[in-house]
């Protein structure tokens, strides 16, 4: 799991992170990709194709699934909040459709000193175990040297010798205790890369593939099945511009092992997987960020007969105890788009899971609808909308409403309420990509009206999974004035069957205010959040950040197309919040 994804997870799972690794991480995993690749002086290697074993393999593991905050964890598997790992969790996954697991393993932690560095015998045992299992239970493996990465191989450039010999120990144990396990069993050489104190990219990509030689060649070395093992390399931070593909190419052209493919990571287009600078939906950005990421390394690697995995995916904020930071149905639109073009370049996807998919300790999605959308985007397209909302004013009367339909090359087949199907020129009606729900329909679906939702639809196509609708009744959230301290402010809020999307912050002079400077929209969680039904909380980081004796004008948008307007003003460590 990477460290970034922490942060975003319920407060039990986060792990300890030094500031300085944490500022160094953040900038190369999370801001990097919003700007240009490096150029590079000469045309991109062309490195020789994989051979049609690994490029089976490959294709064979997909769909992929991680053993997320689990053996990854810090200090021990049950640390991040997962229950200790059984053969039935393995036998769910499998049932589910997946092929292949991910086991991320942070080994340093469980390591004696230098220069054995011997791994903790309990602790490889461990590891073998589930190996084990996953294989009896036909699963793909793919093992890996996870938070080392952070924890001290990001030391390369100031302490090379010991790092070197460190991570060659380190796998030289992992190739001997796994020799002779069979051919589904695939290691990974190091988690997102990153290195301290280097003098920019040049030098990182000669660091990483100094590691990833080494790697390859402890575990070739080692004889056994280890000879012809499928091994997989990341490119610099596991990210995927071109610069850091280019790298890698050039590292894959040295090897020349015909037993190797690649990797990177995807978490979304940064903005919308985090909810920062407006972008609460899955819009035209964040997808051509996903089609330009896959594109890029289709053609850098599938293209050229080298098989790759997206080792992790999700969305960097998504997380089933925190609803409502990326919106529901844009979190299934994001699924559904992911899965399909994954699928058209021939990329073999792992989703990450560090528990707010999977629920280990029921063996149950913790959202159903939503898995069902992620497995269904395995093998075909779905319908979906421009909203799964629809917002009824209650102080208004009803009338129809239009939402537009996302066919994907399906066709639209019917709309139910339950085990009732709805009747076409009656309840609704169809016209071209257009929904409309009649006056009529939405008044007897509305009820009583009371705040909430008040009844839910699903919008069926030829193919695929249903489009879930809810009909809520609403009308603009009050917020209340008052006054607190700048460790956080809790501003009660009747939302009136509403929901929040985001927040701006302004000075009276129109310049941003909050954490985030650049832009007036400022990030869930970081500044606000909404968990509960009675309140929106400011953080202390926000306030820290702000002006003391300036006025900030706070607008908050809600997804009904409501905003609400509010002023906190800052005086040393005193917060008054006043509703307009």
């Amino acid at each position: 799991m990477t460290r970034r994804l922490v942060r975003f997870l319920p407060r039990r799972r986060r792990s300890p992170r030094p500031p300085r690794k944490l500022t160094a991480l953040l900038l190369a995993v999370v801001l990097l990709p919003l700007l240009p690749a490096t150029a590079r002086a000469d045309d991109p290697p062309v490195p020789p194709p994989s051979s049609p074993a690994a490029r089976s393999t490959v294709a064979a593991m997909q769909p992929g699934w991680n053993l997320g905050n689990t053996y990854d964890a810090i200090p021990d598997e049950t640390s991040w909040g997962n229950p200790p790992v059984t053969r039935a969790l393995l036998k769910k996954v499998r049932s589910q459709g997946f092929k292949s697991i991910r086991l991320p393993v942070t080994w340093g932690i469980h390591e004696g000193a230098a220069p054995g560095h011997t791994i903790d015998p309990v602790w490889m045992a461990k590891v073998r175990q589930v190996v084990d299992w996953a294989l009896d239970e036909d699963l793909y493996v793919l093992l890996n040297m996870h938070h080392d990465s952070w924890m001290w191989a990001d030391d390369l450039p100031t302490d090379h010798d010991a790092v070197l010999a460190r991570y060659g120990a380190t796998w030289t144990q992992i190739a001997a205790e796994f020799r002779d396990e069979p051919s589904r069993l695939v290691f990974e050489s190091i988690n997102e890369p990153t290195f301290s104190g280097t003098s920019g990219d040049e030098e990182n990509y000669r660091l990483l593939a100094e590691l990833n030689r080494a790697f390859h060649r402890i575990v070739r070395e080692s004889g056994g099945a280890n000879a012809t093992r499928l091994l997989v390399l990341p490119t610099l931070y596991t990210n995927a511009d071109q610069g850091r593909l280019d790298a890698l190419a050039a590292e894959l052209t040295s090897l020349r092992d015909p037993m190797v493919a690649t990797t990177v990571h995807f978490y979304g287009w940064w903005p919308f997987s985090v909810n920062i600078a407006g972008y609460t939906r899955f819009d035209a950005t964040s997808e051509q960020d996903l089609t330009g990421t896959f594109d890029r390394v289709y053609h850098a690697f599938v293209d050229r007969g080298i098989p790759v995995v997206i080792g992790e995916y999700a969305l960097l904020a998504y997380d089933h105890t925190r609803p409502g930071i990326i919106e529901r149905g844009e979190v299934r639109k994001y699924f559904e788009f992911l899965g399909d073009y994954a699928r058209r370049r021939k990329l073999t996807t792992m989703l990450w899971d560090a528990g707010q998919f999977l629920n280990r300790d029921t063996l149950k999605w913790r959202d159903p609808e939503l898995f069902a959308q992620i497995r269904s985007s395995w093998t075909t397209r779905s319908g979906t909308a421009s909203s799964d909302m629809v917002f009824l004013a209650k102080s208004r009367p009803v009338t129809g409403q239009t939402l537009t339909l996302n066919l994907h090359g399906t066709d639209f087949q019917s709309l139910r309420h339950g085990s009732r199907t709805l009747v076409k020129d009656r309840d609704y009606t169809v016209s071209g990509d257009r929904l409309t729900l009649t006056a009529a329909a939405l008044t007897e679906l509305a009820g009583d009206r009371a705040y909430g939702v008040d009844a839910t639809l699903e919008a069926r196509f030829s193919r695929g999974v249903p489009w879930r609708i809810d009909v809520i009744t609403y009308d603009t959230p009050v917020l209340s004035s008052v006054s607190g301290s700048t460790s956080g402010l809790t501003i009660p809020t009747a939302f009136r069957g509403d929901l929040l999307a985001t927040m701006e912050a302004r000075y009276d002079d129109g310049s941003n205010a909050g954490p985030a400077g650049w832009t007036s929209f400022q990030q869930w969680d970081t500044a606000f959040s909404a968990y509960t039904g009675d309140s929106i909380k400011l953080t202390a980081e926000f306030f820290t950040s702000l002006k003391d004796d300036s006025r900030v004008t706070l607008t908050f948008h809600f997804w009904s197309g409501a905003s609400v307007t509010y002023h906190v003003t800052k005086t040393g460590g005193t917060i008054t919040g006043t509703a307009a």
